[in-house]
């Protein structure tokens, strides 16, 4: 007898990207989708679906065949369209938890497997033993990069008590002094929020930060100024004595917004960083590496950077824990999500077996 198992491309797979790094995040999926046999249906939010237009026609050139890789543009009545459509067999969605909800109720009527790839309130963790430089230019990407506007976001910044005074007021000084202005200057450190609904949204949660007790720092207001007069532009905010409990540490904000919790003991830190809904990213700044690795046991995230924030692998998988989501993108797991595993058993002794048959 021969028992093997095949691993096979499970058909037609539908892509659902976000606007904030919209072919970035299509790499994630595209790629793995197309070596496990899969072909695709790409449905880019409709508010970039430029590029992913305009990569569609790269795929063209390349010489990929008809039908193989497809983009449909639109909002959020084309991905329904797509899932009720009854000819889908995967959906893979990055997004806000929301909209992720929505997609899972809808393919879970369809029983079709998802990958959800969702929202993050990361905790950034600042022990007193850290070397701090490294530590604060961390924490100021972990933030401040891509306006904020990220899913790995380290939103939540808890420094031990001993070295807060000094972390927060280096932060402040640094955040004052980025440049912003148009991205496609070389000079210009942050750009804007995305769009309007989104440029609102991060207003208001500043405010209702403001007026639940939380410290502003600096920044907290729409920033004017030379260059400025165009564009959805936010201050780099920073809020001081932040509680956990507050909505600015609990809610996602996606903006250019800094919460500083302070903490005291390894143990708190570790209830403070699992004290939320979701579990995407998490960072860990110490020079004690027993420190880490009980802190790496002990958060509860998808991806844990240690001494390090916000860098990527294609190799390693990425995927959250909790209400971030499901699945794994990059890496060989990413293949696992487009695939699915055949058992074969062949019988090649040519012997009867009659299950039925009396032995004497």
């Amino acid at each position: 007898m021969f028992d093997f198992t095949r691993k096979e491309p499970l058909g037609v797979a539908v892509l659902i990207t976000a606007w904030n790094s919209p072919l970035s995040l299509l790499a994630n999926k595209l790629a793995p989708a197309l070596a496990a046999g899969n072909c695709v249906v790409i449905k880019p939010s409709e508010h970039a679906s430029v590029s992913t237009l305009e990569f569609a026609q790269l795929i063209k050139q390349a010489g990929f065949p008809p039908g193989v890789v497809n983009v449909v543009t639109g909002d959020h009545r084309v991905g329904q369209a797509l899932l009720t459509s009854g000819r889908v067999d995967k959906v893979s969605f990055t997004g806000s938890p929301a909209v992720g909800r929505q997609i899972a109720a809808e393919a879970g009527r369809a029983l079709i497997p998802v990958t959800l790839e969702l929202g993050g309130k990361s905790p950034n963790i600042i022990f007193d033993d850290a070397n701090l430089d490294r530590a604060v230019v961390g924490a100021l990407a972990g933030i401040f990069g891509a306006t904020g506007q990220t899913c790995v976001a380290g939103s939540r910044l808890l420094v031990q008590r001993p070295v807060y005074a000094e972390v927060a007021k280096r932060l402040v000084a640094r955040a004052e002094k980025i440049k912003l202005g148009d991205p496609l200057d070389l000079a210009t450190e942050m750009g804007t929020a995305a769009n309007e609904p989104q440029f609102n949204r991060i207003l208001k949660m500043i405010e209702e930060a403001r007026s639940s007790g939380a410290t502003l720092a600096t920044g907290g207001k729409a920033a004017r100024g030379p260059g400025l007069e165009r564009g959805f532009f936010i201050e780099p905010t920073i809020f001081t004595e932040v509680d956990n409990s507050m909505a600015i540490a609990r809610e996602e904000v996606f903006g250019p917004v800094l919460a500083i919790i302070p903490f005291d003991t390894e143990e708190e830190a570790i209830a403070i960083a699992n004290d939320t809904v979701y579990g995407l990213a998490s960072g860990v700044w110490t020079s004690n590496l027993s420190r880490a690795m009980r802190m790496i046991r002990g958060i509860e995230a998808g991806t844990v950077w240690v001494n390090t924030y916000r860098v990527v692998s294609a190799m390693a998988p990425f995927g959250g824990f909790k209400q971030s989501g499901f699945g794994k993108e990059r890496g060989m797991a990413a293949l696992e999500e487009f695939l699915q595993t055949k058992n074969v058993m062949i019988d090649f002794s040519e012997e009867e077996r009659d299950p039925f048959a009396i032995k004497t």
